[in-house]
């Protein structure tokens, strides 16, 4: 079975399914506005130089987050 771990530690073209979002407040809002929401699966398509942000592609379009943003966002690995 697949380990959870922070959405930051996902590699690029890994698919995973969202288990957790553990901000609270603004935060936590704003993420689930975009989509974020446990139970829906993306695929990171890209990091910037420095690692930061991440691109993510879910449902049909393609958003991108800080990585203080990802680190409230518990993931688990697809197998492909």
């Amino acid at each position: 079975m697949a380990q959870d771990m922070c959405l930051r530690k996902a590699k690029v073209n890994q698919r995973l399914k969202i288990r957790t979002v553990s901000a609270d407040g603004e935060l936590g809002r704003r993420i689930r506005d975009m989509g974020l929401i446990p139970g829906t699966e993306v695929t990171v398509i890209g990091k910037a130089p420095l690692r930061d942000p991440v691109a993510l592609r879910l449902r049909d379009f393609t958003l991108t987050l800080r990585n203080s943003e990802a680190d409230h966002i518990t993931v688990t690995p697809l197998e492909d």
